[in-house]
Order: C-alpha cells, then sequence, then structure tokens
C-alpha cells in the first residue's frame, strides 16, 4: 500500500491508449499525485504525467507491455483507502465493509461519479482517443479536512 498524506489535490485518469494531450497536462498542473485506472498504451504517458506529480497506475486490459503493474493498488490518502482498478465489474472485494473512500476504476470510458453507502464510485473517463462521442474528460479530487470533493472536467478534443 502507498500512504500519502497532506494532499491537497489528486488527478484521476484512465484509458489514454498511448495518448497524453497538453491540455490533460495543463489540467493536472498542481496536483499532488496522479492515478492512473489503466489502460496506459505506452510508457511516454507514465513518464509525462510523472513530469506533472507522482504516478500510481494498475494495467488495464490492454497494457500487455505493463506486466510489472498490478491489476489493483490500494492508496491511503489522508488516511483514507483508495482502491484502484481498471474495471469495476473486477471488484474483489465489499468498499463498505473494508473502509475503502473512493473506488477508482476506468475501462468504459464514461466518466461517472457515484456515492453509494458513503463510498464514492469514481470514473474519470477517457484522456486517450475520443471513442463513439464520449467526452474527454478527468477528475480532479479535491482532499479536505475530513471529505473528498471530486470535480469532473471535459477538456476539449
Amino acid at each position: 500500500m502507498h500512504a500519502f498524506s497532506s494532499l491537497a489535490s489528486v488527478g484521476l485518469v484512465s484509458d489514454t491508449h498511448g495518448l497524453l494531450r497538453r491540455s490533460v497536462i495543463l489540467a493536472l498542473h498542481g496536483v499532488d499525485l496522479i492515478l492512473h485506472a489503466g489502460d496506459i498504451g505506452k510508457p511516454e504517458v507514465l513518464d509525462g504525467l510523472s513530469a506533472v506529480a507522482p504516478v500510481i497506475a494498475v494495467r488495464g486490459n490492454v497494457d500487455r507491455e505493463f506486466d510489472f503493474l498490478p491489476k489493483t493498488e490500494l492508496v491511503s490518502i489522508n488516511n483514507h483507502l483508495v482502491y484502484l482498478l481498471h474495471d469495476l465489474n473486477a471488484l474483489d472485494l465489499n468498499p463498505v465493509s473494508s473502509q475503502i473512500a473512493i473506488v477508482v476504476t476506468g475501462h468504459s470510458h464514461q466518466a461517472r461519479i457515484q456515492n453509494k453507502q458513503g463510498v464514492w464510485y469514481i470514473n474519470p473517463g477517457s484522456i486517450g482517443p475520443r471513442r463513439f462521442k464520449l467526452p474527454i474528460a478527468l477528475v480532479k479530487l479535491r482532499c479536505e479536512a475530513a471529505a473528498f470533493v471530486p470535480e469532473l472536467i471535459e477538456l476539449p478534443n
């Protein structure tokens, strides 16, 4: 498990599929940490994101050259647990009983922010090549004293 304290904001991204847009770098400027929920595509994507902030990433279903990355990660942010995986359908634990505050996923390319039973379920969408008519999107997570405040950010193509 990775543990971070005193973070003010975290960038949540997924499904880059080898493309790292300048608009993404600009949108993530100032975050303290980036969580990538898989389907990275190319190592250069992680290198580019790492120039903005430390990155924790999991392997997605197309990440064959990223065998060194785990399929899931547990991250402690300001003493709250965040569970990171690519596909929500592969969730292998009960977030409520595991005291998980946030579950971050990708895979569908559809951005979604929901709170169920006190757990945030966040899919930041895709920042890679446009799929269908879905927006290019990411989530910035403000880390406040007792809560997280997620903000969906749609970017120009």
